[in-house]
């Protein structure tokens, strides 16, 4: 079901709302970029360097499920939840929670993907508001994903798996047998049950994509519609 013309008001905020995330994807980037090459020499983690920025404007995106499901935007609410939380997890139920996760080799892969992505999609979905998107545009946000969704489904495997090493031998966040609850509940089950959880998902969303990518490049510019679901 499409969404319905959003009122001024809502439309306002939509456009305030992408163009924040397109500046604070777009630091992220310049951050991560710097990190490696101005300020190569800092003692700093990647994360202590830019982990507040990640922080912001990842968890922003939760705003996303609540436009999904409120129908402001004609996102699929269930793919949107998916995605978003399956990043909320990775930067607080991951990264965050655990020292391990900080230092992944997996960090730099997501964040670079990420930010990459969010930068074009949220600049296409504030464009497409003001029906002024340029067809490059259109054809990047249907077109890179093929290299940066794996990209960044690959850095946040290996974030949790650096972080379940951690998880396993401190057994943070989990409740053991006995107690008055009579309940037990293992974190690091958890974590791979989620890492898991991506074997039937990832292929899912993947082909999503190239599903929409066949459905909007093969029409014309003008016939996009407001902010396809991602």
């Amino acid at each position: 079901m499409a969404a319905k013309e959003p009122s001024a008001i809502v439309k306002f905020y939509l456009i305030f709302y992408n163009a924040a995330q397109v500046l604070g994807w777009s630091y992220m980037l310049y951050q991560l970029i710097a990190y490696y090459t101005v300020d190569k020499g800092t003692d700093k983690t990647l994360w202590e360097y830019l982990g507040a920025t990640v922080i912001l404007f990842q968890n922003a995106a939760v705003l996303e499920i609540v436009h999904a499901f409120t129908r402001i935007v004609p996102s699929n609410p269930v793919i949107t939840t998916f995605q978003v939380l399956s990043r909320v997890m990775v930067v607080c139920g991951v990264v965050m929670a655990t020292p391990t996760g900080k230092v992944s080799p997996g960090l730099p892969l997501a964040i670079l993907a990420w930010s990459i992505t969010e930068i074009i999609r949220y600049g296409y979905y504030a464009l497409n508001l003001v029906d002024a998107v340029p067809h490059l545009l259109i054809f990047l946000r249907y077109t890179t994903f093929i290299a940066l969704y794996p990209t960044g489904v690959t850095g946040e495997l290996l974030c949790f798996y650096w972080a379940q090493s951690h998880v396993a031998e401190t057994k943070q966040w989990s409740i053991e047998m006995p107690n008055k609850y009579n309940f037990t509940f293992s974190y690091l089950y958890f974590l791979w049950l989620v890492m898991l959880l991506y074997i039937p998902l990832f292929p899912q969303l993947y082909l999503h994509m190239f599903a929409q990518r066949k459905k909007i490049l093969q029409t014309p510019a003008s016939s996009g519609t407001k902010q396809k679901a991602k």
